[in-house]
């Protein structure tokens, strides 16, 4: 490591660093006079080294036309970028497009064949994948019914199983989360990491109550109390001073 940290400290910045046809070297150079050239320029150059004067030709690389298939969720869109000739793409990489940020999912090569990795002029056509939000597929239960929906989230939104959740105006309760290998009734699960979540309809107290320690239980079971995790009836229910009976009410005969 020390030895890595003098080799930093010792490391040389040159502004204007070219290769020198005299010194046969990378060195810096003084710029002395730039004439434009169509989309580039010739530099007129001094070798701070050995002072040779010679011309630097700085010309971009060629523009070429790449077709891009642009996915986000259900639908696809076919754009044409001018990219740098010799610009590389790989598999993962992000862009920016339409003020959206794109993931390159697949590279399909002028050979015909597929790549991870190539120049802009090797390809044939590219397709992206819409990486700065997320499409969640849901399942609405109602009581008997159901149906199968979608939302969509920034990439970071998180989802909590048993919490509850605003969606088209209404609140549900998240009963699960699927995430491909399991799932999950209680865990906190990243968007781009759910399968499916399942969302059940809220129970409303107005149209449930129990009224046995035995029917609160059982309610508890099913879900139907939400998030009261103590499934014994609230102490404010119980009347202070009366301590509940379970024994049996047994009459004794007195004896004549």
């Amino acid at each position: 490591m020390d030895g890595e940290d003098e080799w930093e400290d010792d490391e040389e910045v040159m502004d204007n660093a070219t290769q020198c046809p005299a010194c046969d070297d990378m060195t810096a150079h003084e710029i002395l006079k730039e004439k434009k050239i169509g989309d580039g320029a010739d530099f007129m150059v001094r070798c701070e080294n050995c002072q040779h004067v010679h011309t630097v030709q700085f010309r971009p690389p060629p523009a070429v036309h790449l077709p891009f298939i642009l996915t986000e969720g259900p639908s696809s869109e076919r754009v044409v970028l001018v990219i740098d000739a010799d610009e590389e793409f790989v598999v993962g990489d992000v862009f920016e497009e339409a003020e959206k940020l794109w993931g390159v999912h697949q590279i399909e090569l002028t050979n015909g064949q597929h790549g991870t990795s190539a120049i802009a002029t090797d390809i044939a056509r590219i397709t992206a994948l819409r990486t700065d939000m997320v499409r969640v597929k849901m399942t609405l239960t109602r009581g008997e019914e159901s149906k199968s929906t979608v939302t969509v989230v920034p990439q970071e939104t998180t989802f909590t199983a048993s919490h509850l959740m605003d969606f088209e105006g209404e609140t549900w309760r998240i009963r699960a989360i699927h995430t491909g290998s399991g799932r999950t009734l209680r865990g906190t699960v990243k968007a781009p990491d759910i399968k499916r979540m399942y969302l059940h309809e809220p129970p409303k107290g107005e149209h449930f109550v129990p009224r046995t320690p035995r029917e609160r239980r059982q309610a508890w079971k099913e879900g139907k109390l939400g998030h009261n995790p103590n499934p014994e009836r609230p102490k404010e229910l119980i009347k202070k001073g009366v301590k509940p009976n379970n024994k049996p009410n047994r009459s004794k005969k007195k004896r004549k």
